[in-house]
């Protein structure tokens, strides 16, 4: 299974290095940010692909921060999960809660601070 997993990753990321997102008409555009104007969380996301596909990491990180921290933060549990079954062992991920809140309030406001004045770094 985690085979599996590595290769849709995998392809997923091979199919984004070759298919700049920077370049019009590849991607869809977000309907958030279309209708309101808004960045959502995942806008940049799939230019932030782009870019930790191609090694750079500084662009990446413009992109999308967030997403970049969810790109290495797979890379960890894929390892653990990697792990735990050549070693035989089921792997159980429980998340307390505080952990959950607290990753969604760094989304939340990794996506209110990217829509402020003051936020402009923050925008893909």
């Amino acid at each position: 299974m985690p085979g599996g997993v590595l290769a849709a990753v995998t392809g997923a990321f091979a199919y984004v290095a070759a298919v700049d997102p920077n370049e019009p008409g590849h991607y869809p555009v977000c309907p958030l940010l279309n209708l309101t104007g808004l960045y959502c969380p995942g806008c940049g996301g799939l230019r932030a692909a782009h870019a930790f596909a191609h090694g750079d990491l500084a662009t990446a990180l413009t992109a999308n921060a967030v997403a970049v921290l969810a790109f290495l933060g797979f890379a960890v549990v894929w390892t653990v999960w990697v792990t735990h079954r050549v070693r035989g062992r089921p792997l159980r991920v429980e998340l307390a809660p505080v952990t959950l809140w607290s990753l969604g309030t760094l989304v939340t406001v990794f996506t209110v601070v990217r829509n402020l004045p003051f936020g402009g770094w923050l925008h893909p």
